[in-house]
């Protein structure tokens, strides 16, 4: 790979720039995708459907670990990207190291914890009846990992805050075919159930971790930071600790979904329905690869050019990543409503050996996830706006507005709305409650970012 310098991305024509920075994120995010949507499949394939909703109850609170390395990641990447663009090298060395000292402290602690809590944590999250004991087996393996994927979270937001696309897309590829050839050696050849496919899932996090850490130690890195600079400093910790809690308050939301989610629709339907969400959640994380990596991409371009005083540069950044990801988010749109059978009947086994409660289960679900598929996905095409919007603020160092924005459509409308619709239309109000919460969210996020762009990019 080519050296890259920081330096261009406040130099580079914006869509050239944009498409430079999305596409290695978007292959990135597509290969983690496609390893979770994959693992689901070799999972419910091999294993069955109720294996997919124990790793579907594990999810929140692993996923919540991990996001507290990204949240702190996100919120210090912030920091470097405008130090490096005001040209403040050693605000961004000290931020990187307080990064890595907080992401310890903080993940280690939060795996005792959820090690400790576990027969309380499980059923809270919807692992119930037949789910809790795969469920267990599943989150014990993996929660030893979670510490090393957090680091990875945080190492690769660093990495592109740096400019360094390419490498941080290869961070992502590596844990993700390296866990899928491990569950086909772990499950399919050893035969090691649900233990396979959790020890392929830590596997592949250390594989993450191994890759990022050559990379800072390597001459690809411009932070070469030294021992002084992993002593906490109060001031960015609480810059960082601002930011990072728009990420992390976002992750915290989407575990209290899960739970809500797990149990409203345990309630509904038991076991198969909570497998109809676990298909539908695999769907959200993969088939919006894009618009994320678009996301992903905009956030160091606006984040450098703002720490430059270049609001030209930003406001054009905003129009075209909004612009982008609009685009790959309606080709999405158009592929999961023509072809929702398809990609349901992706993640069920046609082993003739099946229980008659796997068989039970696989009719369930392949009689309602179509038609929950269409339903959640029905206001794709407009999330790019609110995507965006919420990045923006959180690029620029603005953590009121980006945690709010970021909140609006999962917590201010979404949580309410679970809790409201289900009572009067039942299992049809859970999957109604998505695109609307998409629509007004969307709505807010889109009169927020107008107004700041007319008081604050183009009065400058």
């Amino acid at each position: 790979m080519a050296k890259v310098s920081s330096e261009q991305l406040g130099t580079e024509p914006i869509g050239r720039l944009l498409i430079k920075q999305a596409v290695p994120a978007s292959i990135g995010i597509l290969v983690m995708s496609l390893n979770v949507l994959v693992d689901s499949i070799f999972v419910g394939n091999w294993i069955g459907s109720i294996a997919i909703a124990a790793i579907n109850v594990v999810l929140p609170v692993s996923f919540f670990i991990a996001a507290l390395g990204m949240a702190i990641g996100i919120g210090g990447s912030s920091i470097i990207s405008r130090a490096l663009g005001s040209g403040d090298k050693e605000k961004a060395l000290r931020t990187f190291g307080n990064q890595i000292t907080l992401t310890l402290l903080v993940t280690i602690s939060m795996v005792v914890l959820g090690l400790y809590f576990i027969n309380d944590l499980i059923p809270a999250f919807g692992g119930k009846g037949s789910i809790f004991d795969p469920a267990k087996v599943y989150y014990t393996i993996v929660l030893y990992g979670v510490p090393f994927l957090a680091l990875c979270m945080m190492g690769n937001t660093v990495i592109r805050a740096e400019g360094k696309p390419k490498f941080a897309m290869v961070a992502m590829i590596i844990p993700s075919v390296g866990n899928l050839l491990l569950d086909y050696i772990f499950i399919y050849i050893l035969d090691w159930g649900m233990h396979g496919a959790a020890w392929a899932t830590t596997a592949g996090y250390l594989l993450c971790f191994s890759y990022i850490l050559y990379f800072f130690l390597s001459k690809n890195s411009e932070l070469k930071i030294g021992v002084t600079h992993f002593v906490l400093n109060n001031s960015i910790l609480k810059e960082i600790g601002s930011l990072g809690f728009v990420t992390l308050a976002r992750q915290a939301v989407t575990s209290v979904i899960y739970l809500l989610l797990n149990n409203i629709l345990f309630s509904l339907g038991g076991e198969a329905l909570v497998a109809v969400y676990a298909i539908i959640g695999r769907m959200l994380m993969f088939a919006l690869f894009p618009v994320f990596g678009v996301t992903q991409g905009f956030l160091p371009i606006a984040g450098f050019n703002y720490g430059a005083a270049q609001y030209d540069r930003v406001k054009e950044s905003i129009y075209t990543a909004i612009k982008y990801a609009a685009l790959v988010a309606t080709l999405v749109f158009v592929g999961l409503m023509v072809f929702p059978e398809f990609f349901t009947d992706l993640f069920l086994s046609n082993r003739t050996d099946l229980l008659e409660e796997e068989i039970r289960t696989n009719a369930f679900v392949m009689q309602h996830a179509p038609t929950a598929m269409r339903l959640v996905f029905a206001a794709t095409p407009i999330i790019a706006l609110q995507l965006i919007g919420a990045a923006y603020f959180q690029a620029v160092g603005k953590a009121i507005p980006a945690l709010l924005l970021t909140l609006t459509r999962q917590g201010f409308f979404f949580i309410p709305l679970i809790l409201l619709l289900p009572n009067f239309l039942g299992e049809l109000g859970v999957w109604l409650s998505f695109p609307i919460a998409d629509v007004l969210a969307t709505t807010v996020t889109g009169l927020y970012l107008r107004n700041e762009i007319k008081a604050r990019l183009i009065s400058r």
